[in-house]
């Protein structure tokens, strides 16, 4: 894939979001998986990257309404833009939830969900780093495919467990909406993932 001439600043403000994701999803592991004052600080932690993840999505549009050639369509960059905002702000939001309901203790499934979403996350910042270095990245686009399915059959199994199983009105509200959230965030991922393989599609 040639993708001239190149803009190289498009691509780092690309690389730098894609790496607040990942490390936001990481967060968001480390916080479920302890729970409690941990989650609590995960979850700050998160909003700050947020914050700054927002800083360069801004960063992105300015440059690209001061830019005349991009080094791919500038569609292109208001997309792959605003789909990773959507991660970002999906994780955020999870994260969120998960403090304000006080899941505890938290089920397996959102363990996994989260860790779904660290994967994908991993796998989305392989991806735009192929794409600075103009390098394979369709398989990287094809991991997120598999992870977002493989958190799409774990959502719908939790939340028919919990109409199985669950007595309690509130909790699984509760719980139906977090894994809804955590499962919408892999949505998300795949949405990057779908904006990528348009990019490699359209400058093969």
């Amino acid at each position: 894939m040639r993708l001239l001439p190149r803009e190289e600043k498009f691509f780092g403000y690309f690389r730098d979001q894609a790496r607040i994701i990942s490390e936001a999803a990481t967060l968001l592991v480390l916080g479920v998986r302890e729970g409690g004052a941990k989650l609590d600080e995960a979850v700050s932690r998160i909003k700050h990257l947020e914050q700054a993840g927002d800083e360069i999505i801004h960063e992105i549009f300015t440059k690209l309404n001061q830019t005349f050639i991009t080094p791919i369509d500038p569609e292109d960059i208001h997309s792959l833009s605003s789909c990773l905002d959507d991660v970002l702000d999906s994780i955020e939001e999870a994260a969120h939830r998960l403090k304000a309901y006080r899941v505890e203790p938290v089920p397996p499934a959102v363990t996994r969900l989260s860790e779904i979403i660290e994967q994908c996350s991993q796998a989305l910042e392989q991806a735009f780093e192929a794409l600075e270095k103009n390098t394979r990245l369709l398989e990287h686009c094809i991991e997120i495919n598999r992870l977002e399915s493989e958190a799409d059959e774990l959502g719908r199994d939790a939340v028919a467990g919990l109409f199985r199983d669950e007595r309690d009105p509130i909790a699984l509200i509760k719980l139906k909406e977090v894994y809804e959230l955590l499962e919408a965030t892999t949505d998300r991922c795949e949405d990057v993932a779908d904006a990528l393989q348009n990019v490699v599609v359209k400058n093969s």
